[in-house]
């Protein structure tokens, strides 16, 4: 069994899918007729319900959110921690 190739779709297309099931098409016609997941299409309309916006970004809970910021203040305080240890080994030399 192979596997399709993963596709992209713009954001006018996902808008237009989104329009079709709320002027009343059914979401089985939808899929079937566009080739889509029903996954993707059940993700697309749950964004235009909750954001307005179909990017990932747009959709993150303020959970995810806030673990995105704190993870990358991590890796610059960790960044920031080994240049001064190497520091501390380069003036540590200088002194004996």
């Amino acid at each position: 069994m192979s596997r399709r190739p993963r596709r992209t779709y713009s954001k006018e297309f996902k808008q237009q899918v989104v329009d079709l099931y709320l002027a009343g098409k059914s979401r089985v016609e939808i899929i079937r007729e566009y080739e889509l997941t029903a996954s993707s299409f059940d993700k697309w309309i749950k964004q235009a319900e909750t954001s307005g916006s179909f990017k990932e970004k747009d959709n993150l809970t303020p959970e995810q959110k806030e673990m995105i910021a704190l993870r990358k203040r991590n890796q610059q305080l960790e960044m920031e921690n080994d240049i001064l240890k190497q520091a501390a080994l380069i003036f540590g030399r200088k002194d004996k």
